[in-house]
């Protein structure tokens, strides 16, 4: 199992925390927070990255973990694709586009490496 005693140590879920946060502040502009169905969409996707690092390192195996970062990294590029929307509609700047899709880059990396190490240690393990 990796070496975290605890799910908020995990760097990936710590900034899956802070993109949450960005994206809820963010879809509560006017324009945005009028527009229910992108809004609930993109919310409950960024939510997804950081509950299933939560989840996944709750498994307290390193298969499923690496499993559920395999989700929270598909949740990542589910979160890229709706700023595209938001952007084509006018919801949010081309810098708060740049900002998020940026940080969704670093989780996607972050949550794609922890789970090739984990895999790569699961093979090894005698």
């Amino acid at each position: 199992m990796a070496t975290f005693r605890k799910f908020e140590d995990i760097k990936a879920w710590q900034k899956a925390r802070l993109l949450t946060s960005k994206i809820y502040n963010v879809t509560a502009s006017t324009r945005f927070a009028q527009d229910s169905g992108l809004r609930n969409q993109i919310q409950r996707a960024s939510v997804s990255v950081m509950a299933n690092i939560a989840e996944g390192y709750g498994r307290h195996s390193d298969k499923e973990f690496a499993n559920f970062l395999s989700i929270a990294h598909a949740s990542v590029s589910e979160v890229q694709s709706h700023l595209y929307v938001a952007l084509d509609l006018g919801y949010i700047s081309a810098g708060a586009f740049e900002e998020l899709y940026n940080m969704l880059e670093e989780i996607g990396r972050m949550t794609f490496v922890l789970a090739d190490h984990l895999r790569k240690a699961n093979r090894s393990a005698p």
